[in-house]
């Protein structure tokens, strides 16, 4: 039985173009007039209470293999896995500086990784992106929480699957919007049904409690009868949630999206028996209509919450628990405290800038520390290679005691490649740069914007390094 008809009136009345409607507060509402104060009074206040308040991370990731030419998101097209390290770097930079404001008790309940494409780092840089939330952050040790990614399936190695159960995710979004050959080909975005079914299964053989599909109705080439075949297709792989979004054509805003032919596009009554013949199949298969563009299952979580008067809709969507502050990290990410909204800078360069200046949106990030950059210096042996392998090894110890660090490795000579392969092995290349031996002016320099020394000697036998001893200096 359908328990959902859309007024077909209302619906033509509104049928205009607008802010998109699925983030609240709207892209257009954000302004400049609130500022440092502002911001760090809502988190003082928001520390304050006497019970913790949990926390909700957001993690933006926005680099993408390839161009969908219907998406609206703040997104950096390249094949060129280097342009992403710098991102990084800038990335896990803000979550120290964040770390420092909110203490330490506050649970972080959930967790979400949004693009962009977040399975566009490679494994390495997932985990080290992880190790650096949960160093400066109070993350769940056990399954209880909602940690949930974005994954693009398409030529996804399986073995991703496994590494981010490990991370502590276990809520999947997969992306789908049609699985029909010429809707995918019209936005530039070819996704088989095998591939998509594997992930899916990968997920659930790795025991993630809760998978998504998101699609698109409206898109070039689409008609009711290739909607419904997809619908079809969805609830054969029978996800615990189902997201069906209404496709904005907005070709001034979005450049991409000038790709697409305007008479390509279904017309606004195709559009409505689009989605009601959506409803009908997705009831009829036990889904039940959540609100605006979201289906779920009776024994999803969000079901569940609806039935308890506890479904709390937020910018993201959706959401279980409405009592988190959201903090949300990279370019265009957003932070609720309190009663307040924040948004991030949206370009990268500017965000990389204003990282430097602790400044991100619009209010200062305030640290322990008089200097633009948290280094550590570790001086050793300048006459053999093996003083610089003796400090990369010492490392994990160090970072063990100083995680929020970034250590300078001064020796020589220096032979990049292999010490940056031995880095790697150990898990510690995002900590640390190598230097070669530098001058008295360069090692004052360094000194002057250094906030803890480390005098790092080897202990060497017939020309070999057999150990090494660490003294810490802290300013």
């Amino acid at each position: 039985m359908v328990l959902l008809s859309l007024d077909k009136k209302l619906v033509k009345k509104y049928n205009l173009n607008g802010p998109r409607y699925t983030s609240y507060p709207t892209a257009n509402m954000f302004g400049k007039d609130f500022g440092v104060d502002e911001l760090s009074a809502a988190i003082a206040a928001s520390n304050q209470f006497c019970l913790p308040k949990p926390l909700s991370i957001y993690v933006h990731l926005p680099f993408c293999n390839t161009v969908c030419f219907y998406c609206a998101c703040n997104k950096i097209i390249t094949a060129n896995k280097k342009r992403i390290i710098p991102y990084l770097q800038d990335l896990y930079n803000e979550i120290i500086m964040k770390g420092k404001i909110f203490d330490k008790d506050r649970k972080v309940e959930q967790i979400h990784f949004g693009g962009g494409t977040p399975t566009y780092l490679n494994n390495s840089q997932l985990t080290q992106l992880m190790n650096i939330l949960n160093n400066n952050f109070n993350l769940l040790d056990d399954d209880s929480g909602d940690y949930s990614i974005e994954i693009d399936p398409r030529k996804l190695e399986l073995e991703k699957i496994v590494l981010l159960k490990n991370l502590g995710f276990n809520r999947a979004s997969i992306g789908v919007q049609d699985f029909d050959p010429k809707v995918q080909a019209a936005v530039n975005r070819n996704q088989t049904y095998d591939e998509t079914v594997s992930v899916i299964n990968e997920a659930r053989k790795c025991n993630f409690k809760s998978i998504s599909t998101d699609l698109i109705y409206g898109l070039p080439k689409q008609t009711k009868k290739s909607f419904i075949e997809t619908i079809k297709k969805v609830i054969n792989i029978s996800p615990d949630r189902i997201a069906i979004y209404n496709f904005a054509y907005l070709p001034n805003l979005f450049k991409m999206q000038q790709q697409i032919k305007k008479e390509d596009l279904p017309g606004s009554k195709t559009k409505l028996d689009m989605f009601n013949e959506a409803i009908r199949l997705l009831e009829g298969a036990g889904y039940i209509f959540i609100g605006m563009d979201h289906f779920a299952k009776k024994s999803d979580a969000l079901k569940i919450a609806q039935d308890q008067g506890k479904l709390h809709r937020n910018f993201q969507g959706y959401s279980t628990n409405s009592n988190c502050d959201i903090i949300g990290f990279g370019i265009t990410g957003i932070s609720k405290i309190n009663n307040t909204y924040s948004q991030n800078i949206k370009s990268p360069e500017e965000y990389h800038n204003a990282l430097s200046d602790k400044v991100i949106g619009h209010f200062e990030k305030n640290t322990s520390v008089s200097n633009n950059k948290l280094q550590l210096l570790t001086i050793g042996s300048i006459t053999k290679r093996k003083g610089q392998i003796n400090m990369i090894k010492a490392l994990p110890f160090l970072i063990n005691k100083y995680p929020n660090l970034h250590y300078n490795c001064i020796g020589n000579p220096i032979e990049g490649d292999s010490l940056t392969k031995y880095a790697k092995t150990l898990g510690v290349q995002n900590y640390i740069t190598l230097h070669g031996i530098l001058s008295d002016t360069e090692l004052i320099n360094f000194y002057n914007n250094t906030d803890i020394l480390v005098m790092l000697s080897t202990i060497q036998a017939d020309g070999d390094v057999e150990g090494f001893g660490i003294a810490v200096l802290e300013a």
